[in-house]
């Protein structure tokens, strides 16, 4: 009984599997007429070396069967259908080649079809939308901005040259004590610097005297003689007065008419002392240099500005000064003066800003930053970002987007860099697109088409070594 049982289970598990598998027969043959009658079969390619090649089916030496190759597979149909008719097919590698029917390159790869709408236009780069998404590419449209740049340099404080002076003396003389002995002193004008003996003053003083008496002892001669006495003496004290003696010491003179064998040496100006040749008890001769003196109570900054932004700097030009020694106090002065040579070592162009230093704290030879704020007269300039500009050394170029995967490269000319925007000066107009993030990566793979095409159409083929 069980046995019989276990029979007829077994014959009805058969007669299910082979109506399954006829059923499963006869929906390929239906699906392969199918395929048939959308495609035309070809021939039948090996499945390891698309080369060998046969029209009847076969099988490779692995036991495997070839691969039927069909004139168009059903996934171009359904793409043909979607995206438009089929202009023609295109290398896959990019070569320039192309074909009106479909076929394989060298390498056993399929042409690409070339749907309508998306041959190229001259002068464009055409990549497809999904490898634009894949890129990264971003775009922005051209505008019009307020363009202000700041221009930084380094420089440190000097004193004015218009106003240091020198003091030197007319006449040859000795010091015999000197007053201001040591550098950096502040000297008030009428102040006494050192006392001098001087021959020539002795001797001056002396002609003086003696102009004075003659004229005290002629009052009963002629008028003539009186005269001349008197224009003697006055030049005498006049001689005095051109050797800057001070009026307290003439007066003096005038007063006692006795000669000074000591003559203090008065400062002529106001100052702090920058360099003191004058020693005491050393001679000095006419015009020798015996202090320099500089009034600081204006100072200059000398900076260097580099040459790309020297043309921002315009004289007039309100400049903030920040000093490193004082780093919580800012500074305010002008450009007074713009040197007329370029250092080329760095560079460079001094700038020379004015600053009041009423206080005292602009000392010569501290260090301090620039920063100028400037424009080139446009309240609003039409600009461009600085990541959509290639720079080829010769020209600058920016990518315009024309939808769909196209760009078409434009030659711009730009003007100042400011705020990470050029402003545009011609070959773009407000409203453009322009690609601001991976224009680089757009650029090279035009590049790469257009060094491929190039290959195909003026290399020769390679051939084997015989």
């Amino acid at each position: 009984m069980i046995k019989s049982f276990f029979i007829v289970l077994i014959l009805l598990f058969g007669l299910g599997a082979g109506y399954w598998i006829g059923r499963q027969h006869q929906i390929t043959e239906q699906g392969d007429l199918q395929v048939a009658k959308v495609r035309k079969l070809l021939y039948y390619r090996h499945p390891m070396n698309p080369q060998v090649t046969s029209l009847e089916p076969a099988k490779d030496e692995m036991g495997m069967d070839y691969v039927a190759v069909y004139d168009e597979p059903l996934a171009t149909e359904t793409l043909a259908t979607k995206a438009g008719k089929v202009l023609y097919y295109r290398h896959p590698m990019g070569a320039a080649d192309t074909s009106l029917v479909p076929k394989k390159d060298e390498m056993g790869m399929d042409y690409l079809p070339v749907y309508e709408g998306e041959q190229n236009i001259p002068g464009q780069i055409q990549i497809s939308p999904e490898k634009v998404q894949k890129l990264g590419v971003t775009t922005s449209l051209i505008s019009e901005r307020n363009l202000t740049r700041q221009v930084r340099a380094l420089g440190s404080i000097q004193a004015d040259e218009g106003r240091i002076k020198t003091v030197s003396a007319k006449y040859e003389g000795w010091i015999k004590h000197l007053s201001v002995n040591s550098l950096g002193l502040t000297v008030k004008s009428g102040q006494v610097l050192f006392d001098v003996y001087s021959p020539e003053l002795i001797t001056a003083q002396q002609e003086y005297v003696i102009a004075r008496q003659s004229v005290q002892v002629l009052q009963n001669g002629s008028v003539q003689v009186i005269d001349t006495a008197e224009q003697l003496a006055k030049n005498a004290l006049q001689r005095l007065k051109y050797w800057d003696i001070g009026p307290a010491q003439l007066k003096n003179l005038q007063e006692t008419q006795m000669p000074l064998d000591s003559v203090p040496f008065i400062a002529p100006f106001s100052g702090v002392v920058l360099e003191k040749p004058a020693q005491e008890g050393v001679r000095f001769m006419p015009g020798e240099l015996l202090f320099r003196l500089a009034d600081l109570s204006s100072v200059w900054l000398l900076a260097d500005v580099f040459e790309q932004d020297i043309a921002l700097v315009k004289q007039g030009q309100s400049v903030q000064v920040f000093i490193n020694a004082y780093p919580d106090k800012q500074f305010t002065g002008k450009v007074s003066f713009i040197y007329p040579t370029l250092t080329t070592e760095t560079r460079t162009v001094k700038v020379r800003v004015e600053l009041a230093n009423v206080d005292g704290l602009l000392k010569p030879g501290l260090y301090g930053n620039l920063i100028l704020t400037a424009s080139d007269g446009h309240l609003t300039q039409m600009a461009v970002t600085e990541s959509a500009v290639i720079d080829t050394g010769k020209r600058q170029i920016v990518l315009l987007s024309r939808g769909e995967g196209r760009f078409e490269p434009r030659t711009v000319k730009l003007g100042v860099l400011a705020d990470g925007y050029y402003a545009v000066l011609g070959g773009l107009a407000l409203g453009d697109e322009v690609v601001t993030h991976a224009n680089f990566l757009i650029d090279a793979e035009s590049n790469l088409k257009a060094a491929l095409n190039g290959m195909s159409t003026s290399e020769p083929d390679l051939k084997p070594e015989e």
